[in-house]
């Protein structure tokens, strides 16, 4: 006998309150007919061929509903949408109104909070589906916690963890997909997130195809704010984790997330025992070249802050009178290396800071510290490229800024607390 049908998504739109359609509309970023009808049903049967560089570009000012509607139209049932339980339950209500059916699944790690398993259950009922959840290999996850305990993780780092028990079981799920559907957006991590785009093809998981360039990433979030997300999943009334209440803004496995608190970044509530270093270059890390002519063009790379006559250059000796004492002024230093990324991150960052201060009772500047790394890890104790640290006027000693967060308004506030509010 044949096996029952899985539930699909309802065929049809949802009739909204005239009241609501306004705010709907706004939010979407789209005109009334926005709103997708449902298409012939007909199978997809293999990748399109499309460029997708250029699709991406198209698709950056398109609406979440726009490209959502985008990715099902394209792919139909190879594609996926990946809930973790969180306010990415926003894809599934955008999929919900495009009116094509839609397939989501889930990693049950095996560590989610009952919060989460809760949400799963009613998001099944609000929608009428049925979630594909994903399962860690029990052989693997039992030889960890047999050989390395329950919590090796507070001591060893979490990678090991997440790989048996996110990455694998990720890696299976996609290699049955050509396409998948996350809720990444830009704003989630400053400096580590900033280059997500609506559409790319995926720089690290496989497809049904296999090999290299063979499964197709549609992030419809990417240049969503965390406020418009809430926005949308408020006017909507969509079904939501209940920890998001007790103060989690971004939630993952039980012992690896918690609460955060009042204007502490969403990501500073995940693993928030590992040192900042797992996001950082470390400072050798642009020592080991493969050859002359890579040494060469290492050596050649842009300067970071090249043009920006805000941000101040200073030299060793610069720096070396600065910690004597003689300053003028409380001075920021970030002590980078050109060719780390996460120094590259933070160049639009810090040069918007250093517009706000220009003419001010603090200079912001930098020194480069991967071609003097021994007077600064022994001066400012730098073990990490980018490392950020505060000089306050009127003393000798420093301060150094703690956390990865290096977005302008996180360090604006950050040296006001250090250097005052004149």
């Amino acid at each position: 006998m044949a096996g029952a049908q899985l539930p699909s998504a309802p065929k049809t739109v949802p009739h909204f309150p005239s009241s609501v359609q306004p705010q709907l509309r706004a939010l979407l970023n789209a005109q009334p007919h926005a709103v997708m009808a449902p298409e012939a049903e007909t199978a997809i049967m293999a990748v399109p061929e499309l460029d997708y560089d250029v699709l991406a570009k198209e698709l950056d000012m398109k609406s979440p509903l726009e490209i959502m509607d985008h990715a099902l139209s394209t792919f139909g049932d190879d594609i996926g949408i990946a809930f973790s339980g969180a306010e990415d339950v926003a894809l599934i209500e955008y999929a919900h109104l495009t009116g094509r059916p839609f397939r989501v699944f889930s990693l049950d790690t095996g560590r989610l909070n009952p919060e989460t398993y809760r949400l799963f259950d009613t998001v099944e009922k609000h929608y009428g589906i049925r979630i594909e959840y994903t399962f860690p290999d029990a052989q693997e996850t039992m030889d960890l916690v047999r050989e390395k305990g329950m919590f090796s993780f507070y001591e060893d780092g979490h990678q090991e963890c997440c790989r048996v028990r996110k990455v694998r079981p990720l890696r299976r799920q996609l290699k049955g997909l050509k396409a998948w559907i996350t809720g990444q957006r830009k704003d989630q991590s400053p400096g580590t997130r900033a280059a997500v785009p609506v559409l790319q093809v995926d720089p690290v998981f496989e497809g049904q195809a296999g090999g290299q360039n063979s499964l197709v990433k549609y992030n419809p979030l990417s240049n969503v704010s965390s406020q418009e997300v809430w926005n949308f999943l408020r006017v909507m009334g969509v079904p939501t984790n209940e920890l998001h209440a007790c103060g989690y803004v971004s939630i993952g496995c039980e012992p690896c997330t918690r609460a955060v608190l009042p204007n502490q970044h969403e990501r500073e509530g995940r693993w928030w025992w590992e040192d900042a270093t797992g996001k950082e270059c470390g400072l050798h890390s642009g020592n080991v070249v493969a050859s002359a002519a890579e040494q060469a063009q290492q050596e050649a790379m842009r300067d970071l802050w090249d043009n920006d006559s805000n941000v101040q250059q200073l030299s060793h000796d610069d720096l070396a009178s600065l910690l004597d004492g003689h300053r003028d002024k409380s001075t920021v230093v970030v002590m980078y290396a050109p060719w780390c990324q996460y120094s590259q991150a933070m160049e639009q960052s810090y040069s918007e800071l250093a517009e706000r201060y220009q003419g001010s009772h603090v200079r912001v500047a930098k020194f480069q510290a991967d071609v003097d790394r021994d007077f600064a890890a022994d001066k400012l104790d730098l073990r990490t490229f980018p490392t950020i640290v505060a000089l306050p006027a009127g003393h000798k000693g420093y301060i150094k800024y703690p956390s990865e967060t290096r977005d302008a308004n996180t360090l604006d506030m950050w040296i006001k607390t250090v250097a005052g509010y004149q």
